[in-house]
């Protein structure tokens, strides 16, 4: 359960503020759901209480598996030889796939993966836009749940990728 002015995270869409719990009349039967205005975008999204969780709503990550994360980036092993092998169209709806499911984890590795593939070679433009989604989905949680700047998680990122 998650109260007003608290913050969350929704899978694919980032991180957002709890500005209010509304009940509507859906088909005859009162539904709760919470109103999550993003950060990023102040686009206002509904989530029904009842399936918040199923959806993957999501507290945002506790300050201390911030390094957790930083260690998984740091992991410079290549992928599988298969996620290398596949079209670069069959790799993105991977990658996006993993991003829905709204894990941090799995954000960090597709920014982890797709910097490590852009050593290799160029990127698609499909590809573009994941690494982009996933490093700002990325820049802004860990940005809140260190209490820092974006700009500062984002020199730790580039000096994570660049080293």
């Amino acid at each position: 359960m998650f109260k007003i002015g608290e913050i969350a995270v929704y899978p694919a869409h980032g991180v957002g503020i709890v500005e209010r719990i509304e009940s509507r009349d859906i088909s005859g039967s009162a539904c709760s759901f919470y109103v999550l205005r993003l950060i990023d975008s102040d686009m206002t999204i509904m989530i029904p209480q009842d399936s918040a969780q199923e959806v993957g709503m999501r507290a945002l990550i506790a300050p201390a598996e911030v390094p957790k994360i930083i260690k998984l980036l740091k992991e410079k092993k290549k992928s599988e030889g298969k996620a290398r092998d596949q079209t670069w169209n069959r790799r993105q709806r991977e990658y996006m796939e993993k991003i829905k499911t709204g894990s941090i984890y799995e954000i960090a590795e597709v920014l982890r993966e797709l910097y490590l593939l852009k050593l290799d070679k160029d990127l698609s433009f499909g590809e573009k836009k994941v690494l982009d989604t996933a490093r700002n989905l990325l820049i802004k949680e860990l940005s809140l749940a260190q209490k820092t700047s974006e700009a500062l998680i984002e020199k730790q990122l580039d000096k994570i990728f660049h080293a």
